[in-house]
């Protein structure tokens, strides 16, 4: 009997498969990181401003941010609440109405971030400043 056995393998590897399954995961997240709103604090550059009128020194009023996350208004003790009470009726009050947000040294970040959260949410000009000494 002239049968042959073939037991040979082959030692090809069919990359199409490959290529079409990462190809189809480069759509996905493509997709869906688009659809993905990020959460970050809308920061204005200098020069970005959309105000016609220019801050002054007049206009302008300090919040202070304290390690144990304690807030100043022009030197006045204030709690997160009735800092925003504060901010919201100067906000009412004024146009154009600009704070600087000062904090000292070892400061925790969820202090500093939560005086420039309510700036945003009243829609303050929040001018942050370099740590203070003390």
């Amino acid at each position: 009997m002239g049968l042959k056995k073939r037991s040979k393998v082959t030692a090809l590897f069919n990359m199409s498969s490959l290529t079409d399954i990462i190809f189809l995961l480069l759509i996905f997240f493509m997709l869906t990181s688009s659809l993905v709103a990020p959460n970050a604090l809308n920061l204005k550059l200098p020069g970005q401003s959309n105000a016609n009128t220019p801050p002054t020194d007049k206009n302008i009023d300090a919040v202070v941010v304290f390690n144990d996350c304690s807030f100043t208004f022009n030197g006045d003790k204030k709690t997160a609440s009735s800092l925003e009470t504060t901010l919201r009726q100067k906000a009412r009050a004024e146009r154009n109405y600009t704070v600087t947000i000062a904090y000292r040294t070892k400061t925790p970040t969820e202090c500093v971030v939560t005086a420039m959260d309510i700036s945003r949410r009243l829609s303050i000009n929040g001018i942050l400043v370099s740590p203070k000494a003390r």
